[in-house]
């Protein structure tokens, strides 16, 4: 019996190392960006009943997991406040230092809003370069003004 989201992620990334599969094949199986489906994969969005039938199959999930990846999960993945994992410090510390200056210049740009986190999109792509290779991070969100009423 699985109780909970996570038990599916822990079930994917198990059989994920066992067979070695890479995020982008899975992405290239259900026609979405490697992004989006690693997310998805670990219980950060849900997919549709075709694509969690794919995704079950890749992964070799039984049927109850399958249901599972298609309820709404409870987003969110830390497991700390701030984070502990090298890399993903290194996020918090971006938002901690630019935080104020993307959330300045957004304002300046497009007025009192948002960038949306649901209307959004992300690559990530290696750049290639002589002094040590570079992450690539590209972040697109539907800016979300603030309505007056």
């Amino acid at each position: 019996m699985i109780n909970s989201r996570e038990e599916v992620t822990n079930l994917i990334l198990s059989k994920k190392v066992a067979k070695g599969i890479k995020w982008s094949e899975v992405a290239a199986s259900i026609e979405l960006s490697k992004e989006w489906t690693t997310a998805a994969c670990l219980g950060q969005m849900t997919f549709s009943k075709q694509q969690a039938e794919i995704v079950g199959n890749i992964f070799e999930l039984p049927d109850e997991a399958i249901a599972w990846l298609q309820i709404p999960p409870y987003k969110g993945s830390l497991p700390t406040a701030v984070p502990t994992d090298p890399l993903l410090y290194r996020w918090y510390e971006v938002v901690n230092v630019y935080g104020s200056t993307i959330k300045a210049l957004i304002h300046e740009e497009f007025g009192d809003g948002i960038m949306s986190a649901i209307d959004f999109s992300m690559d990530i792509k290696r750049e290639k370069n002589p002094n040590g290779d570079r992450v690539d991070v590209t972040l697109s969100g539907k800016f979300l003004p603030y309505k007056t009423y």
